[in-house]
């Protein structure tokens, strides 16, 4: 997949300070900074939870160290290719505004759930039931990152984790989105962001696309 590149090195590197910071620092896990971890968070933004920063911090934020390894891993395999044929300037373009993609229809789907709720009680009732759980990780981006790559380079094959079998980057890509788009519309998968995932796939292809018939972005 080629070497490590310095933005995938330092979005990596920011990541893990981030969870270990947090993990350490903040309460109730550490007492130097008197707020949870989860203020971090992208809270649905109709919440009393939700603060403007969490837009740019949730990125950087994972759950626990099976959520952060699995999506720097990601990031370290498929990421460096891209880099290297964009740069580094818009590659880091690329991975936020994938990941702010992903945030902006996380926010369509919680706003939806929110609705059907609120029809049924008002809508402080619905607010207060705080049943819509906030956004973690930097899934959504790695997914853009995963769209690019298979979009780039489709039949690159790449090799699974769980199984151990070799698999075309297209058939991968449409495998996993595939499972987020069953999975969101069904409901199943309690405690993952799916249509996150989604959206920063979207994103990702878009933004593709559009270089694609640019021609832009190409050495």
């Amino acid at each position: 997949m080629g070497n490590l590149t310095e933005v995938v090195k330092n979005l990596i590197i920011i990541n893990v300070i981030f969870f270990l910071g947090s993990m350490m620092l903040m309460a109730p896990g550490g007492t130097l900074i008197p707020m949870d971890r989860g203020a971090l968070a992208f809270h649905f933004p109709l919440s009393e939870n939700f603060k403007p920063f969490q837009i740019v911090t949730h990125i950087f934020m994972h759950g626990d160290l099976g959520h952060l390894f699995f999506n720097m891993l990601g990031l370290y395999f498929f990421g460096p290719p891209l880099e290297s044929r964009w740069g580094a300037k818009r590659f880091l373009f690329f991975f936020l505004a994938a990941g702010f993609g992903a945030a902006l229809i996380h926010f369509g789907a919680s706003y939806y759930e929110f609705m059907k709720l609120s029809s049924a009680v008002d809508v402080s009732t619905a607010l207060a039931a705080n049943s819509i759980a906030p956004a973690w990780g930097a899934s959504g981006a790695v997914y853009g990152v995963f769209v690019g790559f298979a979009m780039l380079y489709p039949n690159q094959k790449v090799m699974l984790l769980i199984p151990p079998i070799p698999m075309r980057a297209s058939v991968l890509v449409m495998f996993l989105i595939a499972y987020d788009l069953f999975s969101g519309i069904s409901g199943s998968g309690t405690g993952i962001a799916h249509f996150a995932h989604l959206g920063g796939a979207l994103f990702g292809a878009l933004m593709v696309w559009y270089w694609k018939s640019q021609g832009r972005g190409y050495s």
